[in-house]
């Protein structure tokens, strides 16, 4: 393998394991559950599709290729998805992210919260 490749993989891989120690810290200092959920539901999707697409380079077109492509989709499908669920969720059991400034309303659908649906 060309070193210039050999080199692009390894900078994709450790700025994808840069990312994903971000995300982690997220998860440590962020204050509420909602910027928590941000912080691992994007931040580390960004660092697994870098250490993946790194990991693109290092196998070439091969079976393990392909593998690594459908657990990089099924990846940037599924976490998007359950963080939403999870916020979701959240806001049903009424749990509501801390805001600073106490004039900012916050905008909560008062039907999701109550448990009513709408017809």
């Amino acid at each position: 393998m060309p070193v210039i490749l050999e080199f692009l993989s390894w900078l994709l891989m450790f700025s994808g394991l840069v990312f994903c120690f971000i995300g982690a810290l997220g998860l440590l200092k962020l204050p509420d559950l909602f910027s928590r959920m941000h912080a691992a539901g994007i931040i580390d999707t960004l660092g697994v599709g870098l250490i993946i697409s790194g990991l693109f380079i290092q196998t070439g077109f091969t079976l393990v290729f392909a593998k690594l492509l459908m657990v990089l989709v099924f990846i940037f499908f599924a976490s998007p998805t359950a963080t939403h669920a999870l916020a979701r969720a959240a806001i049903n059991g009424r749990v509501l992210p801390n805001v600073k400034n106490s004039d900012v309303p916050v905008p909560v659908d008062n039907n999701l919260i109550s448990g009513e649906t709408q017809n």
